[in-house]
């Protein structure tokens, strides 16, 4: 993170291959390469700004100090706190070093039981997500939405693109616990709707998972919502069954049914892989005493709206009344709060190995 030279070096070498003659034939090769560029000049483009400031600050305090200026003083003052400000997000990614952690994810959203209520509860996680997304500048593109009976929705998947957008979204996986005076509700009962968020990193073409071409069930079928203009007249919209797993997706987004295919086959790698990748940690869990199941019950999270307002994060004990805030997409305490307890906790594990292999 902090090796600008080396950054520098690797941002030459991409764009000498970006200036190939073929680099375009290989499509798949070209996109990685075209990302890995952008996030290596994101990432300058962070530090060279952070420089600057620290320059323009030095002068303002110089001059605050030289002038007894008081407005120089205070505008120092800001530009020092914006500046810790960047430099805690900078240590915060500093965590997200995982495999896939720095690349982009997808996000789905299925409603619970409970009908209507919990359905309208998903569109809600949905629309707090895009917000949280907005403010983190990363791209989202919709890949299936399956609407409500009456309100809401049954499920969505969404592809997240941005630096660090698996990192920081994995920390949303788990269930989502809503308690408020239902609107669907005559006679204005409170009810409890559940809805589980799954986030899956975005697999490398360069990663070998093998799906043998039997073994899936490939279906098409018309896309749309409720009817009307939004109902495609063609069977363009996709659905693919792994038999071995069980996995089912769909992608109704594009208008080919080739682009859906595709885009369908790479949820169902991200699927396989992360469901290989859980398998070997629960493995590995089996060894650790204080192994903690991972259940539709189990929520990670409660937002309560009546009759008191509250979100609370069960993993890490933070907390806010400000439900609404959070319901926009305020929800980066929580995930900076889990981001640190993990770090801490695989610290904390990583020493009571060492410790046990040196008794």
């Amino acid at each position: 993170m902090f090796d600008l030279p080396g950054m520098e070096r690797a941002l030459e070498g991409l764009t000498k291959k970006m200036e190939a003659p073929d680099f375009w034939n290989d499509q798949q090769e070209a996109a990685k390469v075209n990302r890995d560029k952008k996030r290596i000049e994101e990432r300058l483009e962070v530090w060279r700004k952070i420089e600057s400031d620290v320059e323009d600050a030095e002068v303002l305090l110089d001059l605050a100090d030289e002038e007894e200026d008081e407005a120089s003083a205070a505008e120092a003052g800001q530009a020092i706190g914006e500046l810790a400000e960047r430099l805690s997000k900078i240590k915060l990614e500093q965590l997200l070093s995982g495999e896939h952690d720095e690349g982009d994810c997808y996000v789905s959203i299925n409603a619970g039981a409970g009908g209507t209520e919990a359905q309208d509860w998903a569109e809600m996680l949905s629309r707090m997500y895009l917000r949280y997304c907005e403010r983190m500048d990363f791209e989202v593109s919709l890949i299936d939405e399956q609407p409500g009976d009456e309100a809401g929705i049954k499920s969505v998947t969404f592809s997240v693109r941005g630096t660090y957008a698996y990192g920081y979204l994995k920390a949303e996986k788990g269930v989502h616990r809503l308690v408020r005076i239902s609107p669907y509700d005559a006679n204005k009962r409170r009810h409890t709707s559940f809805a589980a968020v799954f986030v899956l990193p975005e697999v490398e073409e360069d990663i070998e998972i093998d799906i043998d071409p039997d073994d899936l069930r490939i279906d098409t079928y018309r896309a749309g919502g409720h009817g009307g203009q939004k109902v495609n007249k063609t069977s363009s919209a996709v659905r693919i069954t792994h038999f071995p797993t069980g996995i089912v997706v769909q992608c109704q987004n594009e208008r080919s049914q080739h682009k859906n295919k595709a885009q369908a086959m790479k949820v169902l790698k991200a699927r396989i892989y992360e469901l290989e990748e859980r398998k070997q940690q629960e493995r590995m869990e089996e060894f650790s005493s204080d192994k903690k199941d991972i259940e539709w019950g189990s929520q990670i999270r409660s937002y309560v709206m009546q009759p008191y307002q509250l979100v609370k994060d069960v993993r890490t004990g933070v907390e806010t009344g400000n439900v609404q805030a959070v319901l926009d997409g305020d929800i980066h305490q929580f995930i900076e709060a889990f981001l640190l307890k993990s770090s801490a906790e695989k610290r904390a594990a990583a020493s009571g190995t060492e410790s046990t292999a040196s008794a």
